[in-house]
């Protein structure tokens, strides 16, 4: 995506930081702690696959250990490369600061596609990394905790928590080496879709301020809002999913990579995904037109605009062609900070990656959790909860037999009264509240600060505010 004067991703978030740091009072020497990361283990190691040996580059960075352990995915992409991982371990850093989640920032990636590996191929090069970054500490409980990112999912997750466990038998909280696990392997109710979820979370809270829809020349709520999706994976696909299904949004468009399909009447998300699962891409989905250059239709008109998959997909070459008021950042820098100085003059709402897809680091802080204390959330308090709901159940019942029709309870209220919280209706309050909590306090900083323009530049405040007091309560 490289154009003239087009930063790169690393690049964009520095200059995302400095940013931020030039209207903040800190010591230049602790924003330099802040800003550099601490250290990148660059691993190359060989697996026998088809008959000789094959040589395969990874990398795990760790930005800041203000924290620990430090958390951040694992990515398989051809694009991998160390600045690339430096840069979203910088932006894990600040997303854990900024959600309150206990973790530093850190980031790993290998050098492949897994498109042109088979099953058993993948699990020897998973667990031979797994093994590689293991030995060094770059995988344990205390210390460093990855999770699922681009390429990735439960698979390889089950399979680096085996090796782990392989190599520290006497580990009692080796699943919380690493989160993202299925639900059979220490997983937890909700992490699949958390980062979706969170991006529907953001944007419910982002319409409870009728100023900052004003902002964004919107007005109203989120029903019958027109939504493109950039990218219809993991992400990509559960915040289509969710806002089509519970807010009443309307997916107008849906680009992919062998294209988009467009359909101002709506587009049915499952459909497509399932088209996708079999066919591998979206030509010759039958229910929309196909548009072959599939990023032109960033360019379509629409109300929000969803990129959720690689870093620079706006950049100065298109950002002046982008309709859209407001865009909500569901992938790691999907726009690029000279897009961004061009989207915010036109007026453009950015609701910024660092918060808008933190989703998932904080119901992997969730899994990390149980497994430490070794017990499903809900287990303890369910059943107990519902026993006391049950006690107000019987008074209204029997106040329903006395006044007759004169009073009722409505329907479904007992059902769902009585129904005790479980694991996943735990995991997505948690969510919920952690979305609310983080958007007012970059709010806060937005509305409330005249050298601050947008919600980016609030949640990186924000952000290194709290890891600027966490190296001082270190006495850094």
């Amino acid at each position: 995506m490289s154009t003239t004067n087009e930063p790169s991703f690393r690049e964009s978030v520095d200059m995302m930081f400095n940013r931020a740091v030039s209207v903040m009072d800190l010591p230049p020497g602790l924003e330099e702690k802040i800003r550099v990361c601490n250290a990148t283990y660059t691993v190359r190691f060989g697996v026998r696959l088809r008959g000789q040996i094959q040589t395969f580059t990874g990398y795990r960075s760790v930005h800041s250990e203000h924290m620990e352990p430090v958390k951040g995915g694992i990515r398989y992409a051809l694009g991998v490369n160390q600045d690339e991982v430096e840069a979203l371990a910088a932006l894990m850093t600040y997303k854990c600061a900024l959600v309150e989640a206990p973790f530093g920032g850190s980031k790993g990636g290998l050098c492949i596609d897994p498109r042109q590996y088979d099953e058993h191929e993948l699990e020897l090069i998973t667990r031979r990394f797994a093994y590689e970054l293991a030995k060094r500490d770059l995988i344990n409980p205390s210390q460093n905790v990855p999770a699922p990112d681009m390429g990735t999912g439960e698979r390889e997750m089950a399979w680096i928590a085996d090796q782990y466990r392989r190599m520290n038998t006497t580990d009692i909280n080796a699943a919380a080496c690493v989160t993202g696990k299925p639900i059979n392997a220490g997983g937890i109710q909700g992490r699949t879709e958390a980062t979706g979820r969170g991006v529907q979370y953001a944007l419910q809270e982002f319409f409870r301020h009728p100023e900052d829809i004003a902002k964004a020349n919107l007005e109203g709520t989120l029903e019958g809002k027109r939504v493109i999706v950039q990218g219809l994976g993991n992400v990509g696909y559960h915040a289509a999913k969710f806002l089509s299904e519970e807010d009443g949004c309307l997916i107008t468009g849906i680009i992919e990579r062998d294209g988009a399909l467009v359909n101002p009447k709506g587009i049915d998300v499952d459909a497509v995904h399932a088209w996708i699962g079999k066919n591998g891409g979206v030509t010759g989905y039958p229910d929309a037109k196909h548009v072959a250059e599939g990023a032109s239709v960033l360019e379509e008109a629409c109300d929000i605009l969803i990129p959720a998959a690689l870093e620079g997909v706006i950049n100065l070459r298109n950002a002046d062609k982008i309709k859209a008021p407001l865009i909500i950042e569901a992938a790691n820098g999907p726009v690029t900070a000279g897009a961004d100085d061009i989207l915010r003059n036109k007026g453009v709402v950015i609701i910024p990656d660092m918060y808008a897809n933190a989703g998932g680091v904080t119901v992997s802080y969730f899994e990390w959790v149980k497994n430490l204390s070794h017990i499903r959330f809900g287990r303890m308090n369910r059943r107990q909860e519902e026993s006391r709901h049950q006690l107000v159940v019987d008074e209204l019942e029997r106040l329903d037999r006395y006044l007759g029709d004169a009073w009722s309870m409505s329907p479904k209220f007992k059902d769902k009264y009585l129904r005790g919280a479980g694991e996943l209706e735990l995991v997505r309050s948690g969510l919920d509240d952690t979305m609310r909590a983080a958007y007012q306090d970059m709010r806060e900083v937005w509305h409330g600060r005249d050298d601050v323009p947008d919600l980016r530049m609030a949640s990186y405040i924000v952000a290194i505010t709290k890891v600027a007091a966490s190296y001082r309560a270190k006495g850094l």
